[in-house]
C-alpha cells in the first residue's frame, strides 16, 4: 500500500509542476558603455510587478569585472523610486504600483575606453503575470498528499484530478478578474476622453465665437475709418 502511495505521490509532483511550469517572456538587448537605455512597462495601481536582470558574461565561469557592470533605477510615473541598484551584474525587484501609469526601468554602463557594448537580459511581468503559480501548484500538492494518506482506500487520481481541476479554476479566476478590472480601466479612459473631447469642444466654441466677434469689430472699425475718410475729403 506504501508502495502505491509513494508512487501515486512521485506521480502527482510531476504532473503539478509540468502543470506550473510557466513560459518565461524575457528580453536580451545590447547596451553601450556610456549610454542610457530605459523601457517602459504600463502598470495599474495596486498590481504586483517583478523584474529581473542580468548581464551576460562573455566567458561562462568568470565573474564580470567591475567596469562591465551596471547602474539600475527603477521608477515611477511621478518620478518616485522603487528600485536602486549601482554596478550590479544581476539584480532583481518586485513591488506594489502605487499609481497607474508607465513605469520606467533605465540601465546605465559606465563610460569605457574603447567603447564596449553589453548585452543584458532582463524580465519584467506585472499583473497575473507576475503570480508565481508554482506556489500555489506545490500548496495544492501538499494539500493533495495529506488527503491520499489519511484516504488511502480512495483512488489517488481522484485528488489529482480535483487539484489540477482547482488550479486551472484559479487560474480562469484570476484571468477573469484581470479582464474584468482592464475593462474598467478602459471604461474610465473612455469617460476622460470624452470629458476631455466636450471640454476640448467647449473651449474651440468659445474660442470661434470671440474670433467672430474681433473680425466683425474690426470689418466694422474699418467701414468706419473708410466713411469718416471720404467725408473728410467731401467724396461722399
Amino acid at each position: 500500500m506504501w508502495r502505491s502511495i509513494n508512487i501515486a505521490t512521485l506521480i502527482l509532483v510531476a504532473i503539478l509542476g509540468l502543470a506550473s511550469t510557466q513560459m518565461v517572456q524575457g528580453m536580451r538587448f545590447d547596451l553601450k558603455t556610456g549610454a542610457t537605455k530605459c523601457i517602459t512597462e504600463d502598470i495599474k495601481i495596486n498590481a504586483m510587478t517583478v523584474g529581473k536582470y542580468s548581464v551576460v558574461k562573455r566567458v561562462e565561469g568568470f565573474s564580470l569585472p567591475e567596469s562591465d557592470r551596471v547602474t539600475v533605477r527603477v521608477t515611477s510615473p511621478l518620478g518616485n523610486n522603487y528600485h536602486y541598484a549601482d554596478r550590479r551584474d544581476t539584480g532583481s525587484f518586485a513591488f506594489t504600483a502605487g499609481e497607474t501609469g508607465d513605469y520606467m526601468a533605465c540601465f546605465w554602463a559606465a563610460k569605457q575606453s574603447p567603447e564596449k557594448t553589453l548585452s543584458i537580459d532582463f524580465d519584467w511581468k506585472s499583473g497575473l503575470a507576475a503570480k508565481d503559480w508554482s506556489k500555489v501548484a506545490k500548496k495544492g500538492q501538499v494539500e493533495v498528499s495529506v488527503l491520499i494518506l489519511q484516504n488511502s482506500t480512495q483512488p489517488p487520481l481522484n485528488y489529482l484530478t480535483d487539484a489540477m481541476m482547482e488550479l486551472e479554476l484559479k487560474k480562469l479566476y484570476d484571468s477573469v478578474t484581470t479582464v474584468h478590472e482592464e475593462m474598467y480601466n478602459l471604461r474610465e479612459r473612455e469617460e476622460t476622453m470624452q470629458h476631455l473631447i466636450r471640454s476640448t469642444n467647449s473651449k474651440m466654441a468659445t474660442f470661434s465665437f470671440f474670433s467672430l466677434v474681433v473680425c466683425l469689430s474690426v470689418a466694422a472699425l474699418q467701414l468706419w475709418h473708410l466713411k469718416s475718410f471720404f467725408q473728410r475729403k467731401k467724396l461722399i
